[in-house]
């Protein structure tokens, strides 16, 4: 197996200059870069990476934990934190912990135990501060997309507030005065959020919120779907809904499907995330488009200045936009209302 040496003697330069080559500490003339390139390609040469580690104490290898790798939202945020981590030399290990508690503190353990200097943190449970204190404990963590009360990380969030409440705007101004809304698990953050948007929203334009348009449990496509079945069985239906996440917005035209209510002639309809599945729906679904793939690779640059020694900003916010397409239109003579 070729050794460093070996490539530093066919290149013509000293060990010394390969390895801070390799190590992006040194800047070459071309001529020399090629010299050394050709050697590794005609050696083979494959580092050592043990050896890199145990001198420098770092794997060179980040953690992603995602609660969920199958969902579209978290699987593009991963594509792209991964895409981000590959430039910059890194390996990414992942972690799909299903929601599942004892997952996530065994990512956190991973961490402790230096399989990886830092760590990528994403969650949609509610904490009963087991995350927090393990956090607190450990150095070089960000927390992206769902906040974790009680700890003093860099946080990456887009604006939940300032969509949600662009997202019932649009409803308003479209002539809808009956509006659903439906949102995920109570004490979560960007549920709390987003159902703050909403509220301004309707506050402002002086419409009272029903009650009884209000369903909060969970991010699950069949919640939405029972949930726009009670809907339509209110002696006065809305004739809109806002559901804070594309999954939910999905289960409501299960649950409109199921009642064979149409979209939007008869109920509009527009969701928070814009993921791909939405575009296609029939007819295509209105949403808060989230900026995911900023959201990975600011994630892992974040995490990246911790690494070098650096103080990024604790708070990062990033802008949501209204993707406006045809499940929102005006309630018409078909729709539900008396």
């Amino acid at each position: 197996m070729a050794t460093i040496h070996d490539v530093a003697q066919d290149a013509g330069v000293s060990p010394t200059t390969v390895s801070r080559y390799l190590n992006h500490r040194i800047e070459l003339p071309p001529t020399t870069s090629a010299r050394i390139d050709a050697a590794i390609a005609r050696l083979d040469y494959r580092p050592n990476l043990l050896a890199k580690r145990l001198s420098t104490g770092k794997t060179e290898a980040v953690g992603l934990v995602t609660p969920e790798i199958r969902e579209p939202f978290f699987a593009e945020l991963a594509s792209a934190f991964e895409d981000e981590a590959d430039h910059h030399g890194y390996t990414v290990f992942m972690s799909s912990t299903r929601s599942d508690r004892d997952r996530e503190i065994a990512s956190l353990e991973r961490l402790h135990d230096r399989h990886v200097d830092g760590l990528l943190m994403m969650t949609n449970t509610t904490d009963d501060g087991t995350l927090a204190a393990l956090i607190g404990r450990r150095k070089n963590v960000v927390i992206v997309d769902e906040d974790i009360p009680g700890v003093s990380v860099p946080r990456l969030f887009v604006e939940n507030t300032e969509g949600a409440y662009a997202a019932t705007r649009h409803l308003i101004e479209a002539g809808h005065r009956r509006i659903a809304y439906i949102g995920g698990p109570h004490g979560l953050f960007t549920v709390t959020e987003r159902r703050e948007g909403f509220l301004t929203a309707m506050n402002e334009a002086g419409i009272a919120v029903r009650p009884e348009y209000v369903a909060i449990g969970s991010f699950a496509a069949e919640l939405a779907r029972a949930a726009t079945k009670k809907f339509l069985e209110l002696p006065l239906p809305p004739t809109a809904i806002f559901a804070s996440s594309d999954y939910l917005a999905i289960g409501a035209v299960m649950g409109l499907r199921d009642a064979n209510v149409s979209v939007p002639d008869e109920m509009s309809l527009i969701g928070f995330d814009d993921i791909a599945l939405g575009a296609l729906l029939t007819p295509p679904l209105t949403a808060i488009r989230q900026p995911v793939e900023a959201l990975g690779r600011q994630g892992f640059l974040t995490l990246l200045a911790l690494l070098n020694g650096e103080a990024p900003p604790m708070l990062t916010r990033l802008p949501v936009e209204l993707i406006r397409r045809q499940s929102v239109a005006a309630p018409t003579s078909k729709d539900f209302r008396a």
